[in-house]
């Protein structure tokens, strides 16, 4: 039998590269995004993720009640504006919860509820989510809450592996946000990432996403429910 993976954010970046490595690796391939996967292989539906119907809709139609999961990425995600928090309003700090954590509580909620079981959940997080660097606000806010919805829920299923993980700089379309900022001097580690751009640091997705599934089986040796940074494994 085929194993099955389920990603979200297959129509770019590395939800993209991830869906085709596991195609080319002969898994099935469940996928969600708001705009269309290009993969024909992929079993695709649309879903905006920051919308609670919208996401329980797709899931219902998309996934058969059989369907065994042998991973789940969590890799959507929202950056937001780089900026001092307290001049960022609470309607975008809320929108950067929804996509980032309420959104992901959501699929695991109804993926443990439809499908006879899931062995492995690997949500996608970032060293902003421990670092507290200037400007990140409500994107280190979400994924800090995420590394700690993965540890709450590896108290809940003692039989899935959860995991928060973060990949490390991947050059991406957020990539072309951060790049293009201009006011850099409060923002430190804005600096550092844009330096980082065309160098072996800051891969594309379609590379790293090549030694990921063997990263994603070696996060099994961590205790579930922690944040693993790929930098210091």
């Amino acid at each position: 039998m085929k194993s099955n993976v389920f990603i979200t954010g297959v129509s770019s970046g590395l939800g993209l590269a991830l869906a085709e490595e596991y195609v080319n690796l002969g898994w099935s391939v469940y996928g969600v995004s708001r705009r269309k996967c290009p993969l024909p292989e992929v079993n695709w539906g649309a879903t905006d993720l920051s919308q609670e119907e919208s996401i329980l809709e797709v899931l219902t139609t998309l996934i058969p009640r059989e369907v065994k999961f042998d991973l789940v990425v969590l890799n959507a995600g929202r950056l937001g504006p780089i900026a001092d928090l307290h001049t960022v309003g609470l309607n975008e700090l809320k929108l950067s919860m929804d996509v980032n954590l309420w959104s992901n509580k959501l699929i695991i909620d109804k993926l443990f509820e439809n499908t006879p079981g899931v062995k492995q959940v690997v949500a996608i997080s970032s060293g902003a989510s421990v670092s507290g660097n200037r400007g990140w606000n409500g994107y280190a806010l979400s994924k800090a809450s995420l590394n700690m919805l993965m540890k709450l829920y590896a108290e809940e299923f003692n039989e899935s592996h959860f995991c928060a993980f973060a990949p490390g700089l991947i050059d991406t379309a957020m990539q072309d946000q951060i790049c293009s900022m201009t006011e850099i001097n409060k923002f430190n580690s804005v600096g550092r990432i844009q330096g980082a751009r065309g160098t072996e640091t800051m891969p594309t997705p379609q590379v790293l996403a090549k030694s990921l599934p063997v990263v994603f089986n070696e996060l099994k040796n961590y205790p579930s429910g922690a944040f693993v940074d790929i930098r210091k494994m």
